[in-house]
């Protein structure tokens, strides 16, 4: 078995380990009201630094491409209260044409 799955294997189960662990949280201790904002919050921040690194970066570099276009799009799309289907088209509409016109 190569190293590299022996860090497959081992990141499974600590993950797993991670989630029964969270199963295991009293729940007098994740209704204190600082826990509860933290564990509301937290997929926010998650999902944010997801796609900041997906949009910005490509490998180890930081780049500014169409992805950056097409968040700007989405993000003035939300704020109008676009619905979501209106909100992804237009993001990759405008990715897509400013790809097209040359600007990778």
């Amino acid at each position: 078995m190569s190293l590299l799955w022996i860090a497959v294997i081992g990141a499974s189960v600590l993950s797993f380990a991670q989630k029964w662990i969270g199963y295991q949280a009293p729940q007098d201790v994740l209704e204190q009201p600082r826990i509860a904002r933290i564990t509301r919050l937290l997929p926010i921040a998650l999902l944010g630094a997801l796609v900041a690194t997906q949009t910005a970066t490509s490998g180890a570099q930081i780049v500014l491409d169409a992805r950056l276009a097409g968040l700007g799009v989405a993000v003035v799309l939300l704020v109008l209260r676009a619905p979501f289907l209106v909100v992804v088209i237009g993001a990759a509409a405008a990715a897509a044409a400013l790809r097209a016109l040359g600007w990778a």
